[in-house]
């Protein structure tokens, strides 16, 4: 999706995913004008690491923002066993955490770029799935669509929260109006 691969080596691979790690909580913190050089010592690298591996400033927050889209697919993959609603909570969590990092990149992104609007087809691709999983087992309301839940947490999550526990107890609010209770 991006011109940016991930290092065949090792060593190489292991400073490419550091790289991620430290651009991702960097920008949650400080957006994405955060300071490369910060983030490169983070990642326990040089600014050259960086640069080979993002050669501009755009290349690494769209890289940020495929992994975190690639992690939402991942996640699907191993909650498929899991009871319907056991399943789509467990992905929605994850979703959550892409939210955030969603939030403190999407300025950098352009909306109409294919990146953007190839992710958007991925999420749905991973996601839409468990939630027609549970809907389809009476665990999810038959007038909710999976875009309406995306909606809702996306709504949800990009409030201003006291802390985790407190995101955490109004989200569970929302889902306990999705969820059919016998």
């Amino acid at each position: 999706m991006t011109d940016v691969r991930r290092p065949q080596r090792a060593d190489a691979r292991r400073n490419f995913d550091a790289l991620l790690v430290a651009a991702r909580e960097s920008f949650a913190v400080n957006g994405t004008d955060a300071s490369l050089e910060d983030i490169a010592r983070r990642a326990g690298v040089g600014i050259g690491t960086l640069y080979r591996n993002f050669p501009t400033r755009q290349d690494l927050v769209e890289a940020v923002y495929v992994e975190e889209v690639s992690q939402l697919g991942e996640v699907a993959k191993a909650v498929a066993d899991l009871p319907p609603w056991e399943a789509l909570a467990a992905w929605l969590d994850r979703f959550v955490g892409y939210v955030a990092t969603k939030r403190a990149v999407v300025e950098a992104l352009n909306r109409e770029s294919e990146i953007f609007r190839s992710c958007r087809v991925l999420i749905y691709d991973a996601g839409a799935p468990i939630f027609l999983r549970a809907q389809e087992a009476g665990e999810v309301r038959d007038d909710a669509s999976f875009d309406d839940l995306v909606r809702m947490v996306s709504g949800l999550s990009s409030a201003a929260f006291v802390d985790t526990e407190q995101r955490d107890r109004v989200l569970g609010f929302a889902l306990s109006g999705l969820r059919v209770r016998a």
